[in-house]
């Protein structure tokens, strides 16, 4: 190697510079609180589950998610590729997740676990496409804007938030740590829905619009439920103590909820056919079939420059 290519060593602050004393602040943070650092064990990087994430979408709906020439002769080919790659990464990235979780397990232990977790989604990929075909004809049957199928799948931040939840959820049940949390956190960016992977929801759900609507932990959604832009599934009561309860709502079969309605706490049960009407609030059960609606609030139409 020539005099001019060899690598100098990285200067390290003097010890009166205001910089090493930050450094050994950092440092001693670190060993205190030893939270994403080097000497833990890595959590799987957010690139890591982002590029799992649309590597899974990509399966589910080939030629719409990426730029790509399939034609039928081969597809065989680019599926059983897409495949194998995803049960290396989406293993790798819940086999660093159960080690930060669990440390204390045998590596071989957790290796075998992130396998067979990673093979199970794998496996249940086909059922998962068929809820969300459904998913996209409800959203077809409910919206008059809507065109095709196609058009749902490529352009519907609903239906985009909902493929990832139903993702999501399947890791959740698994027992998967921290990734069903960032796949969903990633669809919320996205999309600005934000679904919590440990609810449960039922077939043919269609959120129109979706901006700002949340749907929380504990959350029961039935069949056919149709839901708009703003509304919020939440707990009446965000304390720790309520951890692993149900506190979240049960929204039955054929639910409309409409925009920035607001339905709290885990006793309340909106029954099958209700409809909710736009910003109503609501911390009681509705019966099934009943509709409610806000009352009209009372407008004063001025002239400009009228007097009071």
């Amino acid at each position: 190697m020539s005099e001019a290519m060899e690598l100098k060593p990285r200067p390290t602050p003097a010890p009166d510079d205001p910089m090493a004393a930050l450094v050994d602040a950092l440092v001693d943070a670190y060993d205190r609180e030893p939270v994403g650092q080097a000497g833990c064990a890595a959590l799987p990087p957010r690139e890591a589950i982002v590029a799992v994430v649309e590597d899974l979408r990509r399966v589910l709906f080939p030629g719409i998610y990426a730029d790509e020439s399939l034609p039928r002769a081969s597809l065989r080919y680019h599926v059983g590729t897409w495949l194998c790659d995803l049960h290396r990464d989406l293993g790798r990235i819940v086999r660093l997740s159960i080690a930060h979780q669990a440390p204390e397990r045998a590596a071989e232990e957790v290796r075998s676990e992130a396998a067979r977790v990673a093979a199970g989604l794998l496996a249940a990929l086909p059922d998962i496409r068929h809820a969300l075909l459904e998913d996209a004809q409800a959203a077809l049957d409910g919206d008059p804007a809507a065109r095709n199928i196609e058009e749902i799948v490529l352009t519907y931040p609903g239906f985009e938030a909902i493929t990832v939840y139903r993702l999501a959820h399947w890791l959740h049940r698994a027992g998967t740590p921290y990734v069903p949390r960032a796949m969903a956190e990633y669809a919320h960016g996205r999309t600005g829905i934000d679904i919590h992977p440990g609810a449960t929801i039922g077939r043919r759900f269609f959120i129109d619009h979706g901006t700002g609507v949340v749907v929380g932990e504990t959350t029961v959604i039935g069949d056919d439920v149709k839901v708009y832009q703003g509304v919020t599934l939440g707990a009446l009561s965000v304390s720790r103590t309520f951890a692993g309860a149900k506190r979240h709502p049960t929204i039955e079969d054929r639910v409309v909820l409409y925009a920035g309605a607001t339905v709290l706490g885990g006793e309340t049960v909106i029954g099958r056919g209700a409809i909710i009407g736009g910003n109503v609030w609501l911390t009681q059960s509705v019966d099934a079939g009943v509709t409610v609606i806000e009352t009209a609030p009372t407008l004063d139409f001025r002239q400009r420059g009228a007097r009071a």
